[in-house]
Formats: C-alpha cells, structure tokens, sequence
C-alpha cells in the first residue's frame, strides 16, 4: 500500500512528462519531497530521452585557471577568496600565465581554458583585456570560457563601463562563452545570508542576457545545500528557465553541491549533502529545465561513482578532464583534481553510456564505441 501511495504522489508529475507539459513549483516541490528517489530518477531519464536524449554522454578536453583569487567580496560559502594581504593570495601576470597555458597544452591538447577568478579591486579592465589577447594569439583554436557574471559585473565598477561595453571589449579581444558561476541561489533572503557583498541576481540575468544577445553562450549554475528552501531551489530553476525562454543562450546546467570546507559554514556544523539528496537535484534539475539541454554531472563535487548514477538521474555530461581545478577543491573536495580522456572514456562505459569527447559548444569531436 506504501509503494501505491509513492506511485499516486509523483502520478501527476509523470503525466505531465509523458505529455511534454511544462512542470511548475508545485510539481518541482512534489519531486524534493518525494523519498521515491528510484522513480525520480526514472521519471528524469524518461525525461531527458523523451525530449530526444540517446546514450551519449559528453565530456570535454579543458584546462582551468585562476590569475587572481584577491577578492573585495566576503562570500560565507568561499574557501577560495583572499584579501591582498592574507600570504595565500596570489596575481599571476599575464605572461606567467600565458606561458603556463602554453605549457600544458603541449603536454594535453586541450580545446578549452575555463578561467575564474576572484573580484580584485587593485587591477583594472586592461588586466582581463590583455590576458586574453595573450591566450587568443599563443593557443588560437583553445575555446575561452572565462569570467563569470559576478566578474563582469565587476569589471564594470573597474571601468565606468556597461555590461554590454564589457562584453563587446571582452569579446573582441577573444573571449569565446561565459561560465555560469556566481549564480548561488537567487533568492534575496538567501543571498543576503551567504553573500552578503555579492551583486543582486537581477544583475547576474542581465549580463547572461546581454551576452546571449551578443551572441555569446554561457551555462548556468546552482550552488545549493546551505540555507535555502526547496521553494527557492525550484525558483531558482524557474527563473533560469525563463531567461532561456527568452534568450536561448544556455548550453547547460550544472548543479553544484555546497561544500562547507574551510568556510564559517563548517564551524557552524554544516555537512556535506547527501549522494540522495545530489541525484534528487540532478533529476529535478533535468525535470524542470524542459528547454536547457545539457544537465552536468560534475564529478569534481560529485566524486565518479555518484556521478555515474547521475547519468541514470537525468545528467548527459560529466563536464570534462577539469585539469587542476582549484575553488572546490579548496572548499575540501576530496575527488581527483584531472581524469584523462582514457579515464572518462572507460568510467562512461562503465555506467553504460556511449563516450562523446564534445568542443566548448557541445559540438562532437570523438563518438567512441560502447563497452
């Protein structure tokens, strides 16, 4: 009688994919507080092959970098930032990055720089500008997914400029996507408990909006697991949902795990959520977002068993090779900091999908043979 009583409970939400209705708080709640955790993740698998999903799944070849972790915002979830006098911080120059660029990508062909920085109020928008001239002449064919809206934003405080004046300077001097961080939860309540100092989400939206008009792609990010409700995880959804309505400029969506490490949010008792409660979001992520395409199991939060079962919860991406990614990793990650193109190839096959080696894009590079 038990197991009935969970089948009439997700009843309706299974209606409503079957017959491609959009799903709404109601439903996206019903799904977070549902303990069928089996049939969430078969209703999000459903989902992902009913919108024309297969068994490909996608990672990508990329190299991630920081120049700056100085940072004028006082974020309560970052193990990353610094302030110019804490002996951690650092700002490599231009050339010592460019040089270290080059450096690596002889050693791996990579086809994308994902670059993230803190908000650094002792440099200027030239700082960004000839940074990616550098990269852009040295390693010219290499994608540059750099700086997140929160950086932009910042970079119009440095100049005096617009958003849009900033993205077309950053444009022209070679930036190719934006990444989607800086999003954390869009709620006021929640963003004036955890980042405090951080621009509105309002703000986030518009410089999104303003480079998909311009013809640059981004992803889009939630970083959950901290303060807020089930209620504003699912705006927060919903809210992404509709800019995609309106723009169409998201390639992907990558929900991302609080990891209370290093952060005040550790002294507090904070843990990390649960592998249940992880494939939950990443199923209701994929329920929710009916017009984003690509959900990311990113396994440098994740870890690689949970994110393999993620593949059966909605997710059609394991992000990438991730070489030498820093900010969740100083927030206590505990997983790999690199898997090799050998390593993502087996670990897909393995959860019984077929390996895509994809661009920055989500365009195909390499389809290999299933297991």
């Amino acid at each position: 009688m038990a197991l009935l009583d969970r089948t009439s409970t997700l009843g309706p939400v299974r209606d409503k994919v079957e017959a491609g209705e959009r799903l709404d708080l109601e439903d996206g709640l019903t799904i977070l507080e549902s303990d069928d955790l089996l049939e969430i993740g078969e209703l999000a698998d459903l989902a992902r092959r009913l919108r024309g999903g297969n068994d490909e799944v996608s990672f990508v070849q990329n190299l991630y970098l920081s120049q700056t972790n100085v940072c004028r915002v006082k974020c309560k979830f970052c193990a990353f930032a610094a302030t110019q006098k804490q002996e951690h911080a650092y700002s490599t120059t231009t050339e010592e990055l460019v040089r270290d660029a080059v450096a690596q990508h002889r050693l791996a062909s990579f086809t994308e720089i994902h670059m993230v920085n803190g908000e650094n109020p002792h440099i200027d928008l030239d700082f960004y500008l000839d940074t990616l001239r550098a990269l852009k002449a040295e390693l010219p064919d290499v994608h540059l997914k750099c700086y997140t809206a929160s950086e932009v934003h910042h970079m119009t405080t440095l100049s005096g400029l617009t958003h849009e004046e900033v993205l077309v300077e950053l444009k022209a001097a070679g930036l190719d996507s934006l990444p989607g961080g800086g999003a954390e939860i869009f709620a006021d309540r929640v963003r004036a408990l955890v980042a405090p100092g951080k621009e509105h989400a309002d703000i986030w939206f518009h410089v999104h909006d303003t480079a998909h008009r311009m013809g640059l792609r981004s992803t889009c990010t939630m970083l959950y697991g901290h303060v807020e409700t089930y209620e504003e995880r699912i705006d927060h959804l919903i809210r992404l949902r509709e800019q995609q309505d309106r723009t169409g400029g998201f390639v992907a969506f990558i929900p991302l795990a609080f990891h209370p490490e290093n952060t005040v949010f550790e002294r507090r008792g904070f843990r990390h959520s649960t592998g249940s409660e992880d494939l939950k979001m990443m199923a209701v992520s994929r329920l929710m977002l009916d017009n984003i395409p690509n959900i990311k199991a990113y396994w440098i939060m994740m870890g690689m068993p949970l994110s393999a079962v993620g593949l059966h919860f909605g997710a059609n991406d394991v992000q990438g090779t991730v070489m030498r990614e820093t900010i969740f990793h100083a927030a206590g990650a505990q997983t790999e900091t690199e898997q090799k193109i050998d390593q993502l190839v087996r670990f897909v096959r393995e959860a019984g999908r077929i390996p895509v080696q994809r661009d920055s894009l989500h365009n195909t590079i390499q389809v290999w043979d299933a297991a």
